[in-house]
């Protein structure tokens, strides 16, 4: 095969629908790939599942899939995606049921399992490689959840063995990506050129709308047009790793180098060695060609040997955290606004409150006093939030805010207060060879 053309059609659980559907009706895909799963994502999903509030996989799954798999199962896309969240087979069996529901035969889901060791933490934490300083055997009974970053190859095979929908939990997001690649071009898995070249692809789609002017916008200074209906990317990558990226024509948004260049380095710490579970990819010599209006080529990424290490996502438990906002306007707001401050934190002293912040929201709130304007607003709203051991120590917080109403100063107004419960993510490694993976299968009949 000369060249695969991927899709991307989500940048994160919540993303829009439409562009995706839009993708899957006249890209002229091969692949088409939904990028749904955060850090926090799967800690919420796990939650849910414990607690029998969801299914433990990805709330928009049926959503998703009920507006797209009748238009890939017709143009003969397959879709490969990690929305299966804390339930990987739950969700292949989700997605498998929904298309027997929908009339289409012959589809064969694979269920890619193995990312979830929270067994492996919660009895051997010797078997993780530590950092930050944090001991995770000391939050044994605290753990949330704990999933490795696992990569491309299961999702290949999958592939091979004829899935049409390949379902993941927390796999790297550019392994959603290189997979296909793997499974296309029969790239060998110790060929760290390749896959760096397939990582780097994966990296650029992977957050959708982002690398067609979307979180690049900046009026006056970076115009994007039509935002509000931008398309989706889509990736042709060849056989010998080329990379070009395009979107569809009639869609808002633009690909340039410059949006390609901020998605290249986001989140990726260091540029020659952005570590991955198949490899180590290497952006440090990548230059970008425009060779058409909305159509960029990549060139000269490559890859190193990988660590043989995975990361490892850990949740757990860590108290609840309180919360309290209320809102001062007109003359003298900011005077109001620091003296409801002083009266909160004289109130709320003693050790039980942990990581205790009083912002001003517009003034302070994201970068602290040294950064902000001295200009003073017409109206500023207080936030309040700590971090307590118990439930009742954190609706505290809250309630003092709400007291300011009687208890403050003039013209306080928009009170609101929350609690809810502190979860703490730390990433330690784990050798590869702890984290077996396995592929299960479901399909609908054939007529």
């Amino acid at each position: 095969m000369h060249k695969v053309r991927i899709g991307a059609g989500a940048g994160y659980s919540g993303d829009r629908i439409d562009p995706a559907v839009d993708l899957a009706r006249r890209g002229n895909l091969d692949f088409l790939v939904f990028e749904c799963l955060a850090e926090r994502t799967i800690t919420n999903a796990q939650l849910q599942l414990l607690s029998s509030q969801q299914k433990g996989y990805d709330p928009f799954l049926v959503a998703r899939m009920q507006a797209v798999l009748g238009l890939c199962h017709q143009n003969n896309i397959r879709i490969i995606t990690n929305m299966g969240a804390a339930a990987p087979l739950a969700a292949a069996q989700c997605i498998r049921d929904l298309a027997r529901d929908m009339g289409l035969d012959s589809i064969r889901v694979a269920a890619v399992v193995g990312d979830d060791i929270l067994t492996q933490c919660t009895k051997n934490s010797a078997c993780l490689k530590e950092e930050h300083g944090y001991t995770i055997a000391e939050h044994r009974d605290q753990i949330i959840s704990a999933n490795a970053y696992i990569g491309a190859e299961s999702i290949a095979k999958a592939l091979d063995e004829g899935a049409n929908v390949v379902v993941t939990g927390r796999a790297a997001d550019p392994a959603l990506f290189l997979g296909p690649l793997i499974h296309s071009f029969k790239w060998e898995m110790n060929d760290w050129d390749k896959l760096g070249k397939g990582t780097t692809a994966g990296h650029l789609l992977e957050c959708a709308g982002q690398i067609c002017g979307g979180y690049f916008a900046d009026p006056g200074k970076k115009d994007v047009p039509q935002l509000a209906h931008i398309g989706f990317p889509f990736g042709d990558i060849y056989a010998d790793g080329r990379i070009e990226i395009s979107k569809l024509d009639n869609t808002g948004g633009y690909i340039t180098p410059a949006t390609v260049k901020e998605q290249l380095l986001y989140e990726i710490h260091d540029p020659a060695r952005y570590l991955q579970p198949d490899v180590i990819a290497d952006f440090s010599n990548v230059w970008i060609e425009e060779i058409a209006t909305n159509r960029v080529r990549i060139h000269d990424a490559t890859g190193h040997a990988k660590t043989n290490h995975l990361k490892v996502s850990i949740s757990y438990h860590d108290g609840f955290i309180g919360e309290g906002q209320i809102s001062y306007a007109g003359i003298g707001a900011v005077a109001r606004a620091q003296l409801a401050k002083d009266i909160i934190k004289e109130r709320l002293t003693g050790n039980i409150y942990r990581d205790l912040r009083v912002d001003f929201i517009g003034m302070n709130a994201l970068h602290g006093d040294q950064l902000s304007s001295g200009h003073e607003p017409y109206e500023v709203r207080l936030r309040v939030l700590a971090k307590c051991d118990s439930q009742e120590d954190a609706e505290r917080i809250g309630n003092e805010v709400e007291a300011l109403y009687t208890n403050g100063p003039s013209g306080g107004g928009g009170a609101w207060k929350s609690t809810r419960s502190a979860v703490f993510l730390t990433s330690p490694l784990i050798a590869e060879s702890h984290v077996p993976t396995s592929i299960v299968f479901m399909e609908t009949a054939s007529s």
